[in-house]
């Protein structure tokens, strides 16, 4: 039986990418808000959903139950982090921003 896949999530542009990691690693409160509602935060770092893709936001949201990983480990990974968020496959769990 075949299952339809939903719209893949739109890809992050690499300015965004860096923008986000950055406030990730620096800004309690947008750290806040990622961790509460992921596409918002995204949409204040410049990210764009384009028409018949889903918000990649979706894929990055944490668990309410889940940790944002701390700051200095966010900085520490930040290569890491960055060259998996460019690759659109990438989007599989929040995992990556988890402190767990």
């Amino acid at each position: 039986m075949a299952t339809k896949k939903g719209a893949k999530p739109a890809p992050l542009d690499p300015k965004v990418t860096r923008k986000l990691l950055e406030k990730l690693a620096t800004d309690n409160d947008f750290r806040r808000l990622f961790k509460k509602d992921a596409h918002a935060a995204l949409a204040q770092v410049g990210y764009k959903v384009e028409a018949g893709a889903s918000s990649a936001g979706g894929c990055m949201q944490l668990a309410p139950t889940d940790r944002i990983a701390p700051k200095a480990k966010i900085a520490r990974d930040r290569a890491k982090l960055e060259s998996a968020l460019n690759v659109p496959v990438s989007f599989l769990c929040a995992k990556q921003f988890s402190a767990d």
